[in-house]
């Protein structure tokens, strides 16, 4: 048995894994506010404590660096370490992953249900191509698959952190108004659920470039978490603001999705992961990520012919993290 879990800034998932014909197989799921613990181990005892199952290993992704195998998470107050893990659990083998490497580690598993194609359908993943993830959900994510001796290998990356670079006047705009809070304005500042969504809602409604509904704007203030609100009167088309929110939002997304396509040149694909994009697929859909994916001058043919998919599954985070746990196990 493996305990297998996926540590974000707003929940804690933990499971346990069985292995049947060298796969492995999903037995049973808990879900944790984070927020209410001190640290993965408490949440760790508890959740095992409750199932009763004795496990072998234990492989869980944090969102976060992970270094020397330990993760200072990034959105929760958190230091979580492979040694005081394993000692409190007592088990030999425990593994940190970053969030999007566990995420990555499914993907080559990942069958054509549970995957959604943005661009053409009649486009072919490359075999041996490398391939891209990006994962926009309370923080930003992203890593990369390289193929090296037929099979694949993930590299994790803190590419979310990286500087926001605007595409046109009206994000100009919105980086400008950014700098005057923060010293640096990195993607994940613009391109969230927990930072990117409102802070774009909010210089939008300042600059008072669309027309605002009063009964979303109220539903938006008393929200404890903006992101939801907003994206659902946008989706149901209720607010022009919030429309134009979403529109910014995905265009910054499709942006950045293509920067790192290019610098991997991920002719195996580009996978959305984490929990916004399956909520928004319709908005996805409609030509305004894909027309940001392929704004790179001279490279846009390039990225027209890489195949663009949203992962369906919301629970390749887990998936990916129990992969690696085999290898683990047979270490």
């Amino acid at each position: 048995m493996l305990l297998i879990g996926d540590v974000g800034g707003t929940k804690t998932n933990l499971a346990i894994f069985s292995i049947e014909d060298g796969h492995p197989k999903l037995e049973m799921q808990s879900t944790f506010v984070s927020a209410s613990y001190t640290g993965l181990e408490a949440i760790a005892q508890k959740f095992l404590a409750d199932t009763g199952v004795q496990v072998q290993a234990a492989v869980v992704g944090v969102a976060g660096p992970v270094v020397h195998g330990q993760c200072k998470t990034t959105n929760l107050p958190w230091l979580i370490t492979e040694t005081g893990l394993g000692e409190t659990l007592n088990l030999s083998k425990v593994k940190l992953l970053n969030d999007l490497e566990s995420t990555a580690n499914a993907v080559p598993y990942l069958q054509s249900h549970e995957l959604e194609i943005l661009n053409r359908s009649d486009l072919e993943i490359k075999p041996n191509g490398h391939k891209a993830v990006v994962a926009p959900g309370t923080g930003l994510g992203e890593a990369i698959l390289f193929h090296h001796r037929d099979h694949y290998h993930v590299i994790p990356s803190e590419g979310g952190h990286a500087s926001f670079a605007p595409t046109n006047a009206l994000q100009i705009g919105l980086l400008s108004y950014m700098l005057r809070n923060f010293n640096h304005v990195s993607y994940e500042r613009v391109c969230s659920g927990s930072m990117g969504i409102p802070n774009i809602y909010t210089y939008l409604k300042e600059t008072r470039y669309s027309e605002m509904n009063p009964d979303v704007a109220k539903a938006v203030s008393e929200a404890s978490d903006m992101s939801p609100v907003i994206v659902k009167a946008a989706m149901a088309g209720e607010c022009q603001l919030c429309i134009a929110t979403l529109n910014t939002f995905v265009s910054i997304l499709g942006s950045e999705a293509s920067n790192l396509a290019v610098k991997v040149v991920s002719s195996g694909g580009v996978y959305l992961g984490g929990g916004i994009p399956p909520k928004i697929l319709p908005k996805l859909k409609d030509g305004t990520f894909m027309a940001a994916f392929v704004n790179k001058g001279r490279f846009a043919k390039m990225l027209s012919q890489m195949p663009v998919y949203v992962i369906l599954n919301d629970k390749a985070a887990l998936l990916g993290a129990a992969y690696y746990g085999l290898k683990l196990l047979a270490n």
